[in-house]
């Protein structure tokens, strides 16, 4: 990364300045510049941030290379190509991933330059000022420091990986995903124990799985991924036992060690009362590697944040107002996973990126913007990349259930299975589902869950659906073209009304 300043240069004033460069970050810089402002954007780290460095982009990569495999082993015989058994290349595929990453990187610094946003390396603390003289901003880096100031900033740090010191991560063998994600883990484990069977859980296991470790993953809930649909986790798990992924729930990991052959890992139930632990039942698991995925911490500290008066909560992040991500200190914003608003989603970021931006430059005068505002009818769509892929819209079926009986109404579901569909089925692919939630009566999408072939790009459609307030009717009224994966959308729309054509049933 360029630092465009010299140590000791003059300060120079900019209209946006936005500390962190991963999704939100970057997206804010570049916005700020297309209205014509003076932007620049500090990063401590690689551009791109943890999505695409240590998180969405390297595991997307790999998870690439999990997925051929799997379609060569189960699928080419099948579709009459015959191959001899494949093997795994492990340090190939990561070679291959790292290069992804830098591609992208460097996609990011071009971006950056060709809309003139000043990147500066280092860590950046906001030292003082106030939206009328404008803040300024120490940059750290490597023992040498320099002072930018800005009109307005936009914090954009994201997050990190959370740890829990019973769990002694030592980053060799009990790792973050951040650690298996570096350019130099290239070694795949025979065996890996995954702590945590949310979705970062999910993804990588299901990723070293398919590569050919055993996975053996323990989650302190009664289920895994427990925000997504019944069906929709019922689904998965059966595909994970196929693939001899061994799940453990209700798990209350006491700690996990490193030993000579390996880590070790011990639990009890996790009914069992805090103060009753020690006299518990317990059981060890035993891998060659540990991953631990229990979630991610905001990115909060050291900025001096605080000492200027800006809201920090330890859990929720930096407190902002929910339309214009404005902290209490007006001309200061936060975005993203940093922020107390919405899911951590590197979209999601982006999403908050354009709205600080608008806000701010508004708030300076004197720029052409579209000004917006979040609301909390803006759609969010969220996507795990397990095989199959899972994607999901707006509320779950039993909350709409409860929604609407509070109401006096009902919800209808629609629901279409991929091996009805004909393009499935010459696609091999005929695992999963697509459902609709809609209201009975003003037929309004009020959620969708979809697991199986391409769900992430299917849900896009019902995303783009509810955003702009068509009805399921409406939805299976659009023309879609034949045969494709999102007939689905339109077979499950009908369904809301029982009108599916290829599923049997009669119309409600």
């Amino acid at each position: 990364m360029q630092n465009n300043n010299e140590i000791g240069e003059k300060d120079e004033l900019y209209d946006v300045a936005v500390i962190g460069a991963g999704p939100g970050g970057y997206h804010a810089a570049i916005r700020a510049a297309q209205y014509g402002a003076k932007a620049v954007i500090v990063e401590k780290s690689f551009l791109g941030g943890t999505c695409s460095n240590w998180g969405c982009i390297p595991t997307k990569a790999l998870y690439a290379s999990a997925v051929l495999l799997e379609e060569i082993q189960e699928k080419a015989a099948e579709l009459g190509i015959n191959v001899a058994e494949p093997t795994v290349d492990f340090s190939k595929a990561v070679e291959r991933k790292n290069n992804v990453v830098k591609e992208l990187r460097e996609g990011i610094a071009g971006l950056l330059k060709s809309n003139k946003v000043d990147v500066r390396k280092g860590f950046g603390r906001i030292v003082s000022g106030d939206k009328n003289s404008g803040f300024d901003i120490q940059v750290e880096d490597d023992g040498n420091s320099h002072t930018i100031k800005a009109k307005r900033v936009i914090i954009a740090t994201g997050s990190k990986p959370a740890l829990i010191p019973a769990f002694n991560i030592d980053h060799k063998k009990i790792l973050t995903s951040d650690d298996i994600l570096t350019a130099e883990f290239n070694t795949l484990p025979k065996r890996l124990l995954v702590i945590g069977a949310g979705v970062i859980g999910c993804e990588f296991g299901n990723i070293f799985s398919r590569l050919g470790a055993k996975v053996t993953m323990l989650e302190y809930l009664p289920t895994m991924i427990a925000t997504e649909e019944r069906l929709v986790i019922k689904e998965l798990k059966s595909k994970f036992d196929k693939m001899g992924i061994e799940l453990h729930v209700n798990q209350n990991v006491l700690n996990v060690e490193a030993t000579d052959t390996g880590v070790k890992a011990t639990t009890c139930d996790a009914k069992v009362p805090r103060d009753e632990v020690d006299g518990a039942e317990k059981q060890t698991f035993e891998a060659d590697l540990c991953l631990v995925s229990i979630g991610r911490a905001k990115e909060a500290g050291g900025m001096g944040l605080e000492d200027i008066g800006v809201e920090v909560d330890r859990r929720a992040g930096v407190i902002v107002d929910a339309e214009t991500m404005e902290t209490k200190v007006a001309g200061i914003y936060a975005i993203g996973d940093v922020n107390n608003q919405g899911l951590m989603l590197a979209h999601v970021a982006s999403y908050h990126g354009d709205i600080a931006v608008s806000n701010a430059l508004n708030d300076i005068g004197g720029f052409d913007i579209h000004l917006r505002k979040a609301s909390k009818k803006d759609v969010v769509p969220y996507t795990i990349f397990t095989e199959p892929e899972i994607g999901s819209v707006g509320m779950r079926s039993k909350a709409a259930k409860q929604m609407l009986r509070e109401k006096g109404k009902k919800a209808y579901i629609g629901r279409f299975y991929y091996n009805s569909l004909g393009k499935a089925k010459c696609m091999g692919k005929e695992d999963g589902f697509l459902m609709i939630v809609a209201d009975s009566e003003t037929d309004e999408i009020l959620g969708a869950s979809c697991i199986g072939a391409e769900a992430p790009e299917i849900i896009s459609e019902i995303t783009l659906a509810m955003q702009h307030g068509i009805t399921a009717p409406q939805l299976g009224h659009t023309i879609h073209s034949h045969p494709t994966l999102s007939e689905l959308v339109l077979e499950a729309a009908e369904d809301v009304h029982g009108l599916a054509i290829h599923k049997a049933g009669r119309r409600r």
